[in-house]
């Protein structure tokens, strides 16, 4: 059985972004800070971590694991390079979850030989950052990765929407992860709900827990 994640998770710049989005919906969240000072990149993180603790959801950290560990993160989300620089050691030893990208067979061939806890597989669908350097994948190869993964969950990303999203969880993908549909969408927060709506099985109870709680302080 794979191991088990909310099936929403937008990926964003910010702790601001988490605020917002969080009560969208949102349970798993991914924060990835690229060419910032260490400093901000910290900043960033702990006042994500506190609000996810605070509303009961799950941050991951990209590539910046020093500091994941440091602020007592969920997850560190590791790309290929990435991997060549980190402590995987420290990361297990500090009881973080680990999310390594996966773009071809032979990456993800290495990224299981690393025993992660999640795969991310994209680029689904074409999508503005990757579309230069990587061809998309499709919905044909989620069902061959998810025979491969084991016990691993399966993260789909790239060029996603509620509708595509749907489609590669069918296909047999555990979570799908969301960047530009939803941070440069005119009304980023009606799309979030959109999004956990259309995929997320509690999303409902967990937007309704979060109004209640906004409402009673």
């Amino acid at each position: 059985m794979s191991r088990v994640l909310p099936r929403f998770c937008p990926i964003v710049d910010s702790a601001l972004w988490v605020e917002r989005l969080i009560p969208c919906g949102a349970r798993l969240i991914q924060i990835r800070i690229e060419d910032r000072a260490d400093e901000h990149i910290r900043t960033e993180v702990r006042a994500a971590v506190e609000i996810c603790r605070r509303h009961g959801a799950m941050l991951v950290v990209v590539d910046h694991w020093r500091i994941a560990i440091d602020e007592g993160c969920d997850f560190v989300h590791l790309g290929q390079r990435d991997l060549d620089r980190a402590d995987l050691g420290a990361i297990r030893g500090a009881k973080i979850r680990l999310g390594i990208d996966a773009r071809d067979r032979a990456e993800l061939e290495r990224a299981l030989g690393l025993e992660p806890d999640y795969v991310a597989l994209g680029p689904i669908f074409p999508s503005e950052p990757t579309a230069m350097a990587w061809p998309q994948r499709g919905l044909e190869r989620i069902a061959e990765s998810k025979r491969l993964v084991g016990s691993a969950a399966l993260v789909a990303v790239g060029g996603l929407t509620p509708e595509r999203a749907r489609a590669a969880l069918a296909a047999g993908a555990d979570c799908a992860a969301v960047v530009t549909d939803i941070v440069r969408h005119p009304r980023p927060e009606a799309r979030a709900r959109e999004w956990a709506v259309a995929v997320e099985p509690e999303a409902r109870g967990f937007m309704q827990r979060m109004r209640a709680v906004a409402r009673s302080r």
